[in-house]
């Protein structure tokens, strides 16, 4: 009975002895995968379906617990004031990590009526010029009419609402905000048309320099005009020539005699 008792205390106090090796262990691993993803960092995350185009508000947020490998400085969000008055331009699932790219100002989500069509680089699709986000553009389409090539203006001022870039910040397309009644003629020029050139519109650029330019010019010659008085100011600003004084013939004396 004793030996036995003395055998249960010695697994007894082995098994304890294993876990505390164990749990060391354990949390020498873990210490050490923490070393290598460098910490963590508070990130937002939707904490419920958020729809695009509608205001995040505070509840519809939560923070979770980023690791530092995975933490992108410029596109995760860990400031609140970066969500403030904004808008996502996608549907976000719950859980999903929101990033700077979807998100937009309030006042630049655009009309919920608009429609997005995305225009990529093709053979048949050209871009004139390198563009951003909220540039405008016209687009020029080439294409068959009644057997007669033509060339003409098919949209003028369209929003670029963004553009899309490959690794080597070369244009791969861009989405244009266009009006739930353009969106389907668009699409089918992007399906039919001969040939499709977006050109960058200069809007407003230009012109106040020109208006500047023309402003100088005039006021160069207004310089250069002689200052001219007119007659009749000149005619009172002349004071009459002082007629000289008549000499008086002088008068004999009066004692002088014959």
């Amino acid at each position: 009975m004793l030996e036995s008792k003395r055998r249960a205390i010695i697994f007894i106090s082995i098994s304890l002895i294993l876990a505390l090796i164990a749990g060391f262990m354990f949390l020498q691993k873990v210490s050490e995968l923490n070393n290598k993803l460098g910490g963590t960092t508070k990130v937002y995350v939707a904490s419920e379906q958020i729809d695009s185009r509608v205001i995040i508000k505070p509840e519809d947020v939560e923070t979770v617990d980023l690791p530092n490998k995975f933490f992108v400085d410029g596109s995760h969000i860990k400031n609140p004031k970066e969500i403030t008055n904004k808008v996502s331009v996608v549907p976000l699932a719950k859980g999903e990590i929101i990033t700077k790219s979807v998100l937009k100002d309030f006042a630049e989500s655009g009309d919920p009526n608009n429609r997005l069509v995305g225009l990529f680089a093709s053979e048949k699709i050209s871009f004139d010029e390198e563009l951003e986000d909220y540039d405008r553009v016209d687009i020029v389409v080439s294409h068959q009419f009644e057997g007669t090539p033509k060339t003409e203006i098919f949209m003028s001022d369209v929003f670029v609402s963004r553009i899309s870039e490959n690794n080597k910040k070369k244009l791969l397309g861009v989405g244009l905000e266009v009006s739930k009644e353009d969106a389907p003629k668009l699409i089918h020029m992007q399906n039919y048309a001969d040939s499709i050139r977006v050109l960058k519109a200069n809007v407003g650029k230009d012109q106040p320099a020109q208006e500047a330019v023309k402003g100088d010019k005039a006021a160069e010659k207004q310089a250069e005009k002689p200052t001219e008085k007119p007659a009749e100011q000149k005619a009172s600003n002349e004071k009459p020539a002082k007629k000289p004084a008549e000499k008086k013939p002088a008068e004999k004396p009066s004692g002088e005699g014959n």
